[in-house]
């Protein structure tokens, strides 16, 4: 089960499932395309979670559930005003409703296992550039704040032996690959988008502040090399990230000598600017994800290098495909 299968997140994991021969139910608001070539027997759902009665209904016999559902008003998904209502609603009242539905089951049938998309923001900011999932959880954005809620709610459960239930902490998501469904509105493609209109692609720092950019397709297949190891992810949170931070200045600057190589116009400028006020302390912090911990108990690694994924991403973006997700 694959909630919020038409995302950016969930699409990705709905392509990487449709590679295995599993029976995967795909649930969305939006249109759902099937992923080509697809070894999996899949049933595409269209509803509104939202609605009463619409989870329980969604996830009745669902052994796994991934939950990859995201409030997608605005231009991001993480700068969210404070108390938004329809946030809260999302992030916060779909888990519970996800939960109250799987622990509502016949005590006959095993706890249905569910792998939460979470996010390695949810531990606030730190001094430290490297995280390991040690750090201490004190977040300051609403965000941030709502996400570490759902998973406290599930790690709960999990506890109380209603689910098996992990938390999966991405680091900063980005990128297209050909099969992609889904926009994706993270720095990387909007600074690509910027790049292809030949407008400048500016930063609030001086480029030195340094990320660990994740293509979606590897995180996908974290969720999938997950699965089966949950006796001993359950309960847990692991982070999720390459282990590399990469400066946003040469990111950028690399964006831009793609897009000119794609289209044959002069790289865009890439330029500091003063921050706005809406800014905070954690855009002027460098992050590298140490993921030892997921890795050792799954064996996943990244596969898309950084240069092969902004490469995939600025030729999406270049060759029109983007418009028409």
């Amino acid at each position: 089960m694959v909630l919020g299968a038409a995302g950016f997140v969930g699409s990705a994991v709905f392509r990487e499932l449709a590679q295995h021969p599993v029976r995967i139910r795909a649930v969305s608001r939006r249109k759902c395309p099937v992923p080509e070539n697809a070894r999996a027997e899949i049933e595409v759902v269209s509803a509104d979670l939202l609605e009463p009665g619409s989870m329980a209904a969604a996830v009745a016999d669902a052994d796994v559930v991934i939950h990859a559902l995201a409030y997608l008003e605005g231009a991001s998904t993480w700068r969210i005003a404070d108390g938004d209502p329809g946030a809260e609603r999302v992030h916060v009242g779909l888990m519970r409703d996800l939960l109250d539905a799987l622990g509502d089951r016949p005590a006959s049938r095993e706890p249905a296992t569910v792998l939460f998309t979470g996010s390695v923001t949810a531990a606030g900011d730190s001094d430290k550039e490297v995280r390991d999932g040690t750090e201490p959880d004190r977040p300051k954005g609403y965000y941030e704040r709502l996400k570490l809620e759902a998973e406290q709610l599930l790690l709960a459960a999990d506890a109380a032996g209603t689910v098996r239930g992990a938390s999966l902490r991405l680091t900063t998501l980005y990128g297209y690959s050909a099969g992609s469904t889904a926009r994706d509105k993270g720095i990387v493609s909007t600074m690509t988008r910027r790049a292809v209109a030949g407008e400048p692609l500016t930063m609030w720092h001086d480029g030195t502040v340094r990320r660990d950019l994740l293509h979606v397709d590897d995180a996908a297949r974290a969720f999938w090399a997950a699965v089966p190891h949950m006796d001993v992810l359950g309960g847990k949170r692991r982070l999720i990230g390459t282990g590399r931070g990469a400066a946003l200045g040469d990111v950028f600057t690399k964006v831009s000598a793609l897009v000119a190589e794609q289209t044959g116009a002069e790289p865009v400028p890439v330029v500091s600017v003063e921050p706005p006020e809406y800014a905070e302390v954690s855009d002027f912090r460098s992050v590298t994800v140490d993921s030892s911990a997921f890795r050792a108990a799954t064996g996943w690694e990244p596969q898309v290098s950084l240069e092969e994924g902004l490469r995939l991403t600025t030729e999406f973006c270049t060759d029109g495909r983007e418009a028409d997700v």
